[in-house]
């Protein structure tokens, strides 16, 4: 069946199972789920074998709960299929005691791709706390300006990685900040200084360093969308057509049309001015960049603010948003007082997540593009499992941000990942990743036993003669584990 019928075929199925089961479902869910909000901790390492408990949990299991030896004989099979290749890391347990049900290769390194997202999307809460915002701000001369004068004002970036150019649909979540407003605001206060006219210019230094992490293939990731270079001022993730400004016409010195662009920072600024034109402040000459930093009797005319970054994770995770992956990691480094670079990026997420007690993780960006980062199926497990209740209440948007089988974000009906079966349909959520010879899935399963189960599975080094197989071998066994009795 190709992937067009698929994706009908999911969905009309979907939509049915949903409206049928979702009263069953809360009614045969909802009992079970407050039993397991129970408070566990997770800290060490120390090996991990079938029927013992991930270091730090108790490691008790209810009776009639599933076992190791009814887990392995449910998704062994699976994995023995080959579906996932021949390299394969693998790990579920109870999410609430932390008792190991399966373990292959759990403290292994593998490439993860975007569960890697995880680990970035924990130190980041960690450290900034889910209340977080960033400003995106614009500074003028502190004194009040005299009839008909001009000013030279900066644009200056905080770091906002879901910050748009106009404005968005009411109905979408989370609400980004905008230029748009930022320079209806700007003008207001322009015009109120009797300013007619201004000088702009930009500063998007916040982050610096390379603009490719190592491992990545060149600027190719940034040619085919995948990502955008860095920095601390950029609109709608870097892309050259803006999805909040459907018409706006091309500059003679615009760029061209890869499908991110190559300078965010120039490109926002040049949108701001735009705005400003037609707010009634008139742009003179051409749009430079400076460090707002180094300018001495400057003051904040206009500012806006991020949303909260507890939603802003949430967007990063169902999206599997690299741009954002990226901002996120390197505010983290600024946080802990390293460079805003990848590297500085790279040794903050480890570290923070380090003190949180997950180790296993070695990586070089925040998104998980780099084919040199390396988490074991362990790590993954520990970061599901603090994020749900056994770490910081500071971290459970990572859970709430996850996909859901068969309904959201990278999880959805007709996505790349899948089909579901049934069982799996709303009780699954988790976190993808895939690369070219890589395929992993990270996150909670609800049990047909009424446990809530914790997994990781990861292939390595895929031929390209599996096809869209992996991702499909990654849905059976999420499928699997939501319809395990396996006692």
């Amino acid at each position: 069946m190709n992937r067009l019928a698929r994706m009908v075929v999911a969905t009309l199925a979907s939509l049915c199972l949903f409206t049928i089961g979702a009263g069953v479902a809360t009614a045969r869910m909802l009992p079970a789920r407050l039993a397991l909000l129970e408070v566990t901790h997770v800290s060490g390492t120390g090996p991990v074998r079938p029927g013992s408990a991930l270091p730090g949990a108790s490691g008790l299991a209810s009776r009639g709960q599933a076992t190791p030896a009814g887990v392995t004989a449910q998704i062994s099979p699976i994995i023995a299929g080959g579906g996932l290749g021949h390299d394969v890391g693998a790990l579920v347990t109870d999410l609430t005691t932390g008792r190991v049900l399966y373990a292959l290769n759990a403290q292994v390194g593998f490439t993860p791709a975007s569960t890697t997202k995880l680990a970035t999307a924990v130190a980041a809460l960690d450290v900034l706390g889910p209340g977080a915002t960033f400003t995106t701000s614009v500074l003028g001369p502190s004194g009040a300006g005299g009839a008909g004068a001009s000013e030279d004002i900066v644009l200056v970036g905080g770091g906002d990685p879901t910050l748009a150019a106009g404005r968005f649909p009411a109905a979408d979540y989370p609400q980004p900040a905008t230029l748009s407003s930022l320079a209806a605001a700007t003008a207001r206060a322009l015009k109120a200084r009797n300013v007619t006219s201004v000088r702009l210019s930009y500063d998007g230094s916040l982050f610096h360093g390379p603009i490719v992490a190592p491992g990545w293939p060149g600027l190719s990731y940034i040619t085919t969308g995948n990502v955008a270079p860095i920095t601390g001022l950029e609109v709608d993730q870097g892309r050259l057509v803006s999805p909040s400004v459907p018409h706006v016409p091309q500059d003679e010195d615009w760029p061209g049309t890869a499908a991110r662009t190559m300078t965010p920072s120039l490109d926002a600024a040049r949108y701001f001015a735009r705005f400003l034109r037609q707010d009634g402040v008139p742009v003179r000459g051409p749009v430079t960049a400076v460090a707002a930093k180094d300018r001495s009797g400057s003051a904040v005319i206009a500012a806006v603010h991020s949303p909260p970054l507890a939603q802003i994770v949430q967007q990063m995770l169902s999206e599997s948003n690299n741009v954002i992956a990226e901002t996120l990691a390197r505010h983290v480094a600024i946080a802990t007082g390293r460079p805003g670079t990848f590297s500085g990026a790279a040794e903050a997420v480890m570290a923070v997540d380090g003190k949180l007690g997950v180790h296993g993780i070695s990586i070089h960006d925040g998104s998980g593009l780099s084919p040199l980062d390396r988490i074991s199926p362990q790590a993954l497990v520990r970061l599901i499992r603090l994020a749900s209740g056994s770490g910081p209440a500071r971290l459970r948007p990572v859970i709430t941000g996850l996909p859901v089988a068969g309904f959201y974000g990278t999880l959805a009906a007709g996505s790349f990942f899948g089909p579901f079966g049934p069982a799996a349909l709303g009780t699954v959520r988790a976190k993808t990743g895939n690369l070219n010879d890589v395929a992993t899935m990270a996150g909670i399963a609800y049990a047909r036993t009424g446990q809530l189960l914790a997994f990781a599975f990861m292939g390595n080094n895929l031929p390209a003669s599996l096809g869209e197989q992996p991702e499909m071998t990654l849905a059976q066994l999420a499928t699997a584990l939501a319809a395990c009795g396996c006692h």
